[in-house]
């Protein structure tokens, strides 16, 4: 969980280092970090409470926070994963986006951004990846609800779907992953900063222009018609 500025107030949460390193660059470099167990609302709301009372206002939270499970047939998904995964990667979500909402909706001037970090299984799925795939469908549709309730309260929620960025998460990936025909193959990947510059486009515009949806992926990767 890291708070980070460059003329904005901004929460980024999450665990992938390699891609907040490259937002906290983009944007001009880390103020301070603080950690947080996105699963307990305790926790969470104890964060931005820290935010607020450094920073006086919150411009921009990135929600970010995920995990995944090890590669299984629906049948063979162990219920502590599946629990694992909603439980960071959707409630996680939720009670940040929650707590965004309160600040954003009482602050002065009122309003902020929230992007959410979803993924291309937001929109297809993997092979044997039943609970990260249900995890992220539930991203779009916070995306979708924030969305909607933030209009009037000038917050504006947009989503970043993200494809084979270079972090630690998509190591497996150089080595060999299962495509849809059931074979293993290799993936390509791309360079995290290429992510972090459109996560910053997308925070730069003014409130009353938003990007609802935006794809940024390895233009090799098998996506369109995957398999």
């Amino acid at each position: 969980m890291a708070l980070a500025g460059a003329g904005w107030r901004v929460l980024v949460a999450g665990r992938r280092r390699e891609l907040l390193d490259s937002v906290c660059a983009e944007g001009g470099g880390a103020l301070a970090a603080e950690t947080c167990d996105v699963t307990d609302e305790a926790s969470v709301r104890a964060l931005f409470a820290a935010a607020e009372a450094r920073f006086g206002r919150l411009d921009l939270l990135f929600n970010n926070a995920g995990i995944s499970a090890r590669p299984a047939p629906v049948s063979d998904v162990p219920l502590e994963n599946w629990r694992a995964v909603l439980e960071t990667n959707a409630t996680g979500a939720f009670l940040c986006a929650r707590e965004a909402f309160r600040l954003m909706a009482r602050q002065q001037p009122r309003g902020g951004r929230i992007i959410n970090n979803g993924s291309l299984s937001a929109q297809m799925p993997r092979p044997y990846s039943t609970a990260y795939t249900v995890s992220k469908h539930a991203i779009t549709g916070l995306t979708r609800m924030l969305s909607l309730e933030g209009r009037a309260l000038d917050i504006a929620c947009g989503q970043i779907d993200i494809g084979n960025a270079a972090t630690e998460m998509t190591e497996p990936m150089t080595r060999g992953v299962p495509q849809a025909d059931g074979s293993l193959a290799p993936e390509p990947r791309i360079d995290a900063a290429h992510v972090a510059a459109t996560i910053v486009h997308m925070a730069s515009l003014p409130l009353d222009a938003n990007v609802q949806f935006v794809t940024v992926m390895a233009t090799k990767m098998p996506f369109i018609g995957r398999g």
